[in-house]
């Protein structure tokens, strides 16, 4: 809802004179009336009056309202519109996804475990706003799918592009993987300081690259990169019921997630793995601030017009039609 208030409202002490005013035309008004004299005018009083008759009577009142409307002006009457200046401070992310041929298995529902994490990952780039968001794939070797970007649907086809690694490249090469997401999110630069989170999804050891997962958690915890790390694929049960080994390395998941900060996770199903993105996504919120502010429009003309107007009528009509004879 608009308020109004006046810029300069002193100037509406002026409006205590216009009942002085009025009292002095009251006095006074023989000035509205001619001075000469005729010998008996009771007769010319019962005559009917003229069509300007009427519009004599109310001039003083014209005159009260006009001034009024100018001393109103005076004070500057002014509409505030409430103004909400609302800012993002967003999170920039690297999604790191393991593309080796192990995750070609369905352990996790009918849908390999590449095509279940792609669905989720393509859920969790739809529930973001002012991120910048990129991706990096890996196997035997690591490169960028695609820069960080606020361009999500261009984001989204890059990830449908996605596929299984081929033999001549298959590996797992979780440092390098690592590594190559934290220089994309230091070079990144950007206004304020935006957050730089990694999430890294493998179902496998570290077998390949030039460079350790220890020591790619120090590099990004070195840049400020916070890496949240998902083990992916069911606990499969070994003979007599017992449990054998996890598929990938828990403990180096666990260790690059304490080294820069992080959370790791296991994710044993399709459902699972929507609640841990789910999760990463309420734990890096976007920092939203929002400003209220009054913004006026000055009014003084919507008063400053009709007063002049109702002036300059009351002095041509006293200077003309209803002027009085000396």
């Amino acid at each position: 809802m608009d308020e109004l208030r006046f810029a300069d409202p002193v100037f509406l002490l002026l409006l205590l004179l216009l009942p002085l005013m009025g009292w002095r035309q009251r006095r006074h008004g023989q000035r509205l009336r001619g001075s000469v004299r005729y010998p008996a005018v009771s007769d010319l009083r019962r005559l009917p009056g003229g069509p300007w008759a009427p519009l004599r009577r109310v001039l003083p009142v014209v005159r009260l309202l006009g001034a009024a409307c100018l001393v109103v002006a005076l004070a500057r009457p002014q509409s505030g519109e409430r103004v909400q200046d609302v800012s993002a401070e967003g999170v920039d992310i690297m999604l790191i996804l393991d593309v080796s041929g192990s995750m070609r298995a369905r352990d996790l529902g009918p849908a390999s475990r590449l095509a279940v994490a792609k669905e989720v990952v393509a859920r969790f780039i739809a529930g973001r706003d002012t991120d910048r968001i990129g991706m990096v794939v890996f196997a035997g070797e690591s490169f960028t799918q695609c820069p960080l970007t606020l361009d999500y649907d261009v984001l989204l086809q890059f990830l449908d592009e996605i596929q299984l690694a081929h033999e001549s490249w298959d590996g797992t090469a979780i440092g390098m993987a690592l590594i190559n997401a934290a220089n994309r999110l230091r070079d990144a630069g950007g206004e304020g300081e935006r957050g730089r989170v990694a999430i890294l999804l493998t179902d496998g050891v570290n077998n390949a690259g030039e460079i350790s997962p220890r020591t790619a958690a120090e590099a990004a915890a070195a840049v400020g990169v916070r890496a949240y790390t998902i083990g992916i694929g069911a606990e499969p049960a070994g003979i007599m019921g017992r449990a054998r080994g996890l598929d990938f390395d828990e403990q180096i998941l666990r260790a690059i997630a304490a080294t820069t900060g992080g959370k790791y996770y296991h994710a044993t199903s399709g459902e699972k793995l929507a609640e841990i993105y789910a999760e990463i996504g309420r734990l890096e919120k976007t920092e939203v601030t929002s400003e209220v502010h009054l913004q006026y429009s000055e009014l003084y003309a919507l008063v400053l017009w009709p007063g002049f107007l109702a002036l300059a009528g009351h002095f041509l009509l006293t200077c003309t039609r209803f002027r009085s004879l000396p």
